[in-house]
């Protein structure tokens, strides 16, 4: 059986030889992983069962200065491709974000003459065929990511203003995640049609203890428009397998994403949500990726918690395949090497499936 066999034969909950597991570092554990290593690939380096591929970069050269005119920004910040700034951060690799479209004299026509990248474009995804089938010669499934919708809106409008425009200024808030979604929708599409076996979608909707906006206002603005998401992976390619990604508690929209066609639900934040129950309520239906605490086990716990961790996960998640084993975030510097070293090998030894 072949990794990607494996992995897949895993997320259908259909039997497979072992537990997948995955994982990826903070830049300063990057920097001390390539120090130790030699190389600076950690899915070639620990042989995971898949690779993570994108579209092409993008030739348009858009100009957001207008929106900063009058402003302040701290040295060393950049712009991203929504044109929202970065400016350095106190802890490791975070940035503070300066939303170009944030205040209340913002209006639907802003958002409708904002300026964005061409994800639809067809040379985005020009070679993308080449370089799934040649990940799926070597034996490895493949992983794209479509887009976030929420986190890409609010970046760009301001958290407190995107959140209040829900409920002043619904028209608003509308138009500016509908832009966002239709060029999610194309990249799903064109991800499917290329032969990606997993299409990854995300917005984090949560906090440690519950939603961060009200379930209904959840499935107003952004259930159908994931919904639209998954659809058009799914009609390019019944086969494709499509991933959620939201930290926190968000037990209560477990079953619409169930509904809209959500094959896997990553990360399953321990702190917040017990993977075990959620794995009891919906491992029929849906399969996991996760559940190793980073708020927890990895920077706090000893070599051998991390192991018994990882054994519990295995037993009582991945009986029945359904689970990848993965830390919940990147690896923060806090995460001492020594329980790096104790996640591979218990994932190693206790993964292996009879």
């Amino acid at each position: 059986m072949t990794k990607r066999e494996n992995i897949i034969r895993i997320l259908k909950r259909q039997g497979g030889e072992h537990i997948p597991f995955e994982f990826s570092f903070a830049p300063k554990l990057q920097k001390e992983f390539e120090q130790r290593t030699g190389t600076s690939n950690v899915a070639e380096y620990y042989d995971f069962d898949f690779r993570r591929i994108g579209s092409n970069p993008s030739r348009l050269k858009l100009d957001f200065s207008r929106y900063y005119e009058g402003k302040s920004l701290k040295e060393g910040y950049y712009l991203d491709d929504l044109g929202v700034a970065h400016e350095p951060g106190s802890i490791e690799h975070f940035t503070h974000y300066v939303s170009p479209l944030a205040g209340s004299d913002t209006t639907t026509k802003d958002i409708e003459e904002y300026p964005m990248s061409d994800r639809e474009a067809n040379y985005r995804y020009k070679v993308l065929d080449n370089n799934v089938s040649g990940v799926h010669k070597k034996g490895y499934a493949v992983y794209a990511f479509a887009g976030h919708v929420f986190e890409w809106a609010w970046q760009i409008r301001g958290m407190e203003d995107m959140l209040m425009n829900f409920y002043d200024n619904p028209k608003l808030a509308h138009t500016l995640l509908e832009r966002i979604a239709e060029k999610n929708i194309v990249a799903s599409r064109k991800f499917a049609e290329s032969g990606v076996d997993i299409i990854g979608f995300g917005d984090d909707v949560g906090t440690q203890t519950g939603m961060m906006m009200s379930p209904d206002i959840w499935r107003e603005f952004l259930k159908p428009r994931l919904e639209r998401q998954i659809r058009a992976a799914k009609d390019a390619n019944q086969d494709v397998l499509t991933w959620y990604h939201s930290d926190g508690n968000i037990e209560v929209i477990i079953p619409d994403l169930i509904e809209i066609g959500l094959d896997i639900l990553n990360p399953v934040q321990p702190e917040c949500i017990d993977p075990v129950m959620i794995k009891n309520k919906y491992g029929d239906k849906l399969s996991f990726w996760g559940t190793i605490g980073t708020q927890s086990t990895m920077p706090f716990g000893t070599p051998q918690d991390v192991k018994d961790v990882v054994k519990n996960m295995v037993e009582k998640v991945g009986y029945d395949g359904g689970l990848v084993l993965a830390p919940t975030h990147v690896l923060e510097p806090e995460v001492p090497w020594e329980n790096i070293d104790a996640f591979v090998e218990a994932c190693r030894e206790y993964g292996v499936l009879k």
